[in-house]
């Protein structure tokens, strides 16, 4: 062969050459899997969920490497409500709940059982039934749980909307109390958490610092029972600037001169003389009579009050008495107060 007469004409032709035979070689190690850098998809079955994995081939993957989807903790039980749909025959697919013995019944396959079972694994057992029964070749069935009835929060006590509350997803307590509605003016600053198939429970406070919040909003499980306490609280009804119900902070220990003075101490028409005192017992409402002015002059001992005590500060101008009953009464619609 003749060589060409100008230089670099034959190296541009040598050079075009050589590459050509480069990606041959390219793509051959390719079709060979030999690429060092290939990306497979691994699948250990319809059931599990792909993985990306970057590596060798032959090598495990990597031990490191997380799951796009982690599947739910919640398990099916008897009344959950469950929506199934089977691909490709429609006339197959169930809304239905779970009997009280865990099964679902479904047209051409009868009875499944699927209370103890996650979504996933009810789609297997429903697809097995449907194979066996020889109804459909090669199933494909999607199990989702509207309502799981028996995997979700009681919240009980002084909340606004006391109720059993859906555990899907990860929850917190204070999720879980926003969800019903907050505390009322009459909750305690603690909630009790208590687990199922748990006999001791768990009391925590509910602090205003920022840093004690943060560590009380405790994760809660599927069945676990939450129940906001009453909180102690003292009634100052009458001659008062304030009047109504206070709240008792948590270090208690309150007495009539500090709870009056919350209130606003007494009016300008009050009797204070003649305060009376009303406080539950077992046998009921006991009064006593009490000088709040010689309280407020320091010539009497102070008194100390309790939760439900009733403190009634009469009028120097209205002479009208009002028993315990009448008491008790206007102080089951007073306005609530929380103690500082």
């Amino acid at each position: 062969m003749r060589r060409p007469s100008n230089p670099l004409l034959f190296l541009l032709n040598s050079s075009v050459i050589l590459g050509l035979l480069a990606c041959f070689q390219v793509v051959a190690s390719a079709q060979n899997g030999s690429d060092p850098k290939a990306v497979t998809i691994q699948s250990d079955g319809p059931r599990e969920t792909s993985k990306m994995v970057l590596g060798m081939p032959g090598q495990s993957p990597d031990p490191n490497a997380a799951a796009i989807y982690s599947p739910s903790a919640l398990l099916i039980g008897p009344g959950d409500e469950l929506d199934i749909a089977v691909y490709g025959a429609p006339d197959l697919s169930e809304h239905t709940r779970v009997s009280g013995t865990g099964n679902i019944s479904m047209a051409l396959i009868g009875d499944v059982r699927v209370a103890g079972l996650s979504n996933s694994e009810a789609e297997g057992a429903i697809e097995g039934q449907l194979r066996r029964n020889n109804i459909v070749n090669d199933p494909q069935v999607s199990v989702y749980v509207k309502e799981y009835t028996n995997s979700g929060i009681s919240v009980a006590g002084e909340v606004v909307k006391p109720g059993f509350y859906s555990a899907l997803g990860p929850h917190r307590l204070f999720d879980v109390l926003q969800a019903a509605g907050g505390p009322t003016d009459k909750a305690d600053n603690k909630v009790v958490i208590s687990h199922r198939d748990q006999k001791d429970s768990v009391t925590l406070r509910i602090s205003k610092d920022p840093a004690e919040m943060a560590a009380s909003n405790v994760a809660l499980q599927p069945g676990d029972t939450v129940v906001v306490p009453r909180a102690g609280i003292v009634y100052v009804l009458g001659e008062v600037t304030r009047p109504g119900g206070y709240v008792l902070n948590s270090t208690g220990g309150l007495t009539v001169l500090q709870i009056v003075a919350v209130a606003g101490g007494p009016s300008h028409v009050a009797s204070a003389g003649k305060t009376r005192l009303l406080r539950r017992t077992g046998n009921g409402f006991q009064e006593e009579r009490i000088d709040l002015t010689k309280l407020l002059r320091g010539k009497a001992h102070d008194v100390a009050v309790r939760d439900q005590d009733i403190l009634f500060v009469p009028s120097s101008v209205i002479k009208t008495a009002l028993n315990a009953s009448a008491l008790i009464g206007i102080a089951a619609s007073a306005a609530i107060y929380r103690v500082p």
